[in-house]
């Protein structure tokens, strides 16, 4: 990447700041997680200051990352490695991090964009198609002159091996059909 931890640090301290998703909870994570893996960048006593619940979330997490930052290129790193560990979705949209993976060699390494609705490999045409065949045999049906007196004899046939129900509804449809016309 070219950029020391610091500078990384520097640039994605106000999206941290700002991440709705960076709350007390997980700030108490990285805070805890830089304390007592790593006691020479945040002692105890730095780590009670940080973890003060009258502060709000983001002067606290402000704070810390400019302590972090006068500590030095070990403790930035740690932060980002705590910050891994426990929030993965924040980490990997900090800016840098997005700028790292839109600046990678398109050659070497091709995007692959998930296609979200893919129904098969039939352009649009052709579902235009099937929708103007769809509407001209509905068109047809509803203006055909004799459009139920064939079809109502079909419809009490097809009743003979259906339930009660449905036969009483095919019949009806079948009787009414035939005193129309």
């Amino acid at each position: 990447m070219g950029d020391s931890f610091r500078e990384q640090l520097t640039e994605d301290r106000i999206f941290l700041k700002a991440d709705r998703r960076l709350d007390t909870e997980i700030v108490d994570k990285l805070i805890l997680q830089l304390n007592r893996i790593y006691p020479q960048i945040l002692t105890d006593k730095e780590a009670t200051k940080f973890r003060n619940l009258d502060v709000p979330t983001s002067v606290c997490l402000g704070e810390l990352l400019t302590h972090l930052q006068g500590k030095g290129e070990e403790a930035c790193r740690e932060f980002y490695r705590a910050l891994h560990l426990h929030v993965e979705e924040v980490y990997y949209s900090l800016p840098t991090r997005l700028r790292l993976r839109d600046s990678l060699d398109p050659l070497k390494f091709p995007r692959v964009t998930p296609q979200r609705h893919v129904l098969n490999e039939r352009g649009p045409l052709f579902f235009m198609g099937c929708f103007t065949f769809v509407v001209g045999m509905a068109f047809f049906y509803y203006c055909s002159e004799a459009k139920v007196t064939a079809g109502s004899r079909t419809l009490g046939m097809a009743a003979l091996g259906l339930k009660r129900k449905a036969q009483e509804v095919l019949v009806w449809y079948a009787e009414e059909s035939l005193t129309k016309y």
